[in-house]
């Protein structure tokens, strides 16, 4: 939308980086019902614009879990709609996310009793 993109018609990378976070989050939703807060996002280079138009995907894949964290690649592409058929990648990164209580302190992935 026209909030989200700069006078070229580009989206703002800040944009890609919350929708990150977010396919990030349903990731980890598979994983564990826990409460969680994102505490980094690793090596985010933006190697193509995404356009007005384009349609974006962000793809996700679990790469580790701790005792307290869990790692998640996202993949970002654009199908380009000027370009009918040109699929490009936008970025990638390694997401970290902590489980917490409900004093906001780390706590464990999976449930004490079922470990």
């Amino acid at each position: 939308m026209p909030k989200d993109t700069n006078a070229k018609g580009t989206v703002f990378g800040g944009v890609i980086l919350s929708y990150i976070d977010l396919a990030g989050a349903v990731e980890v939703r598979k994983h564990t019902p826990k409460s969680i807060v994102t505490v980094a996002m690793h090596e985010v280079v933006f190697v193509a614009p995404v356009m007005v138009g384009d349609l974006v995907s962000f793809y996700t894949e679990l790469v580790k879990i701790g005792r307290t964290s869990i790692t998640v690649k996202v993949i970002v592409e654009a199908l380009r709609a000027k370009l009918p058929g040109e699929r490009v990648r936008v970025t990638e990164a390694e997401v970290v996310y902590v489980a917490v209580d409900d004093s906001r302190n780390p706590t464990s992935i999976r449930d004490e009793n079922s470990e």
